[in-house]
């Protein structure tokens, strides 16, 4: 997946404004095999909820989403405990960092100027 990511660097996040988060949606298709296979990457992934699957789903990945992004500029009250419903079908999920701008960006950036790509920025 950060190969998707590396591959697009330069067009995201043009102004490399401070503070900001993109949520992808990362289509796949596993065949008999168990082999994965990427299918595409969504800029504007679906969040409509068809059952109560995907309305567990969709409010978690939510709320963990803003928890990551929003709480280390906002955090909550210390003695703040967050409510979990016992009956949860995914109680959490769980990300993984797989891009740090701050870590990632300038050595593609570098690589982007030095294959003469930053004009596509």
């Amino acid at each position: 997946m950060i190969d998707t990511i590396k591959a697009v660097y330069v067009l995201l996040d043009r102004k490399r404004r401070l503070h900001n988060f993109e949520l992808f949606g990362y289509d796949f298709m596993i065949d008999e095999q168990f082999k994965v296979y990427l299918i595409e990457v969504n800029i504007n992934p679906c969040l409509g909820v068809a059952c109560s699957f995907s309305s567990c789903f969709i409010t978690n990945l939510i709320d963990n989403t803003l928890r990551i992004a929003i709480d280390p500029l906002f955090p909550p009250p210390a003695d703040f405990a967050f409510k979990k419903n016992s009956g949860e079908i995914l109680p959490e999920i769980k990300y993984e960092l797989i891009f740090d701008q701050r870590t990632d960006g300038p050595e593609l950036e570098s690589l982007y100027k030095k294959a003469d790509l930053s004009k596509i920025a």
